[in-house]
């Protein structure tokens, strides 16, 4: 421990060092905003249970239904998949980046036939409030839900791959690759699920709600089925999310990986300590500030 500490402290404002870090949070940054999309189609996490609701309160809907968990758990999986072959293949001396490839690809169809097998078993699940399934709802958004997790996996894992590289001799965290892997994955997925969704259930699902008002129980399930061009689907919602909810959640990942170690590489060990400490305190009062500007701004505000 003593001589990780050591070499820790001579890493201090390396060039090396700190450039793998920028890489990192540039790659967190991508695969935070196609985790975010990704759930979007498939209504995973948090909207997700609007959609479940919406048959029983007399809205059916052309939405994929797939989410059996929350975003964390699911790529705990997806990540942990994809991280577990890539380093066995890296073992077996295959290119890094190949590796990383394969493994996500592996993951990516694992993820189809969950999704297909969850998608069908809920709206079999409804068929007593007669939702219909609808194949082409599910063919049409199956592309874009494997497309993005391929992404996200690729980017966690690579992110968790340039961890173990040694750098000057020591790597950046000393757990292997897939439980790196496996934490990102949850790590990402609870990001994607508080503040991408906040972006999809808020202003997508209840648009004709005003803004700030919430999803009092009241409304639960009462979604908006209708779009601008017929029957509201998954694409239309994240043709939404793209503009706004997707690039927030990248935007805010990729922050958390690269202040991750940041301060740790540029102030050191201790100095790091109290520099992030710092960065929280600051986040907390900058988004107090932001929140009751935008509710006072924009919608209602009740002080009490």
């Amino acid at each position: 421990m003593i001589n990780l500490i050591k070499n820790m402290e001579e890493k201090i404002m390396d060039p090396v060092t700190l450039g793998v870090v920028a890489l990192m949070g540039a790659v967190a940054t991508i695969g935070g905003a196609a985790e975010d999309l990704e759930s979007d189609i498939g209504s995973q996490s948090n909207p997700n249970s609007q959609v479940q609701l919406a048959p029983q309160m007399g809205h059916l809907h052309r939405m994929i239904n797939k989410a059996a968990s929350g975003e964390p758990v699911a790529y705990g999986v997806w990540c942990g998949v994809a991280g577990s072959i890539a380093y066995v293949l890296i073992m077996l001396g295959f290119v890094p980046i190949i590796s990383i490839a394969m493994g996500s690809c592996v993951a990516a169809f694992v993820h189809a036939i969950y999704t297909v097998t969850s998608h069908m078993g809920r709206i079999v699940g409804q068929s007593q409030f007669e939702q219909p399934l609808f194949m082409d709802v599910l063919t049409q958004s199956l592309g874009p839900i494997v497309g993005h997790g391929f992404i996200t996996s690729f980017c966690i894992v690579g992110i968790s791959y340039l961890m173990i590289i040694p750098l000057n001799g020591t790597t950046l965290h000393v757990f292997p690759l897939p439980l790196l892997a496996v934490l990102w994955g949850i790590a990402l997925g609870a990001i994607g699920s508080s503040t991408g969704d906040v972006h999809y259930g808020a202003e997508s699902e209840y648009q004709k709600f005003e803004f700030g008002g919430g999803t009092p129980v009241a409304i639960q399930g009462d979604i908006v089925t209708n779009a601008p061009m017929g029957a509201k689907n998954s694409m239309d919602v994240v043709n939404f999310c793209a503009k706004f909810g997707g690039p927030l959640t990248g935007f805010c990942f990729g922050l958390v990986v690269f202040f991750s170690f940041w301060n740790t590489v540029v102030f050191g060990i201790y100095g790091g300590l109290v520099v992030g400490f710092i960065i929280v305190i600051l986040l907390i009062i900058m988004n107090d500030r932001l929140e009751v500007f935008a509710r006072n701004r924009y919608g209602p505000y009740d002080e009490d």
